[in-house]
């Protein structure tokens, strides 16, 4: 298998592994208060654009995808200030609120740099560890 199909692999991998865990801090499965649940959800939302972003981009630095994945999350954050028919009612949907989210909310942009901060230590600690997820 070429290496960056493997490497494709593996972010796609660590991007649904971070859907599930922020599905169960999202659902109130794991035990935190409101205010830490949504700050949490909204950090694990980061990592996951950055994986996605390593997914579409493995042979990129992760110094230049780590930017490009928290510029999508702003860019997401500051359409919430957009208001479409028909963007609102993909919104008021599970998966469009899981997505798009709902609301404007400055925190978030401090969230989402904490998130894709966490991302890229983690890709650095796997390569120094040996593991190669991207070129």
């Amino acid at each position: 298998m070429p290496h960056s199909l493997r490497s494709r692999l593996a972010f796609v991998g660590l991007a649904l592994a971070t859907i599930a865990v922020g599905l169960l801090v999202h659902l109130g499965v794991v035990p935190l208060g409101t205010v830490a649940r949504d700050v949490l959800g909204d950090a694990l939302w980061a990592v996951m654009i950055g994986w996605w972003v390593g997914a579409l981009m493995p042979t990129v630095p992760v110094v230049q995808r780590g930017p490009a994945a928290y510029a999508i999350c702003v860019l997401v954050e500051v359409s919430q200030r957009y208001n479409a028919p028909l963007l609102d009612a993909v919104r008021e949907t599970r998966l469009g609120h899981l997505v798009l989210g709902s609301g404007f909310d400055p925190r978030d942009l401090l969230a989402y740099a904490a998130g894709v901060a966490a991302a890229v230590m983690l890709e650095s600690a796997l390569r120094r560890w040996g593991w190669r997820v991207a070129d």
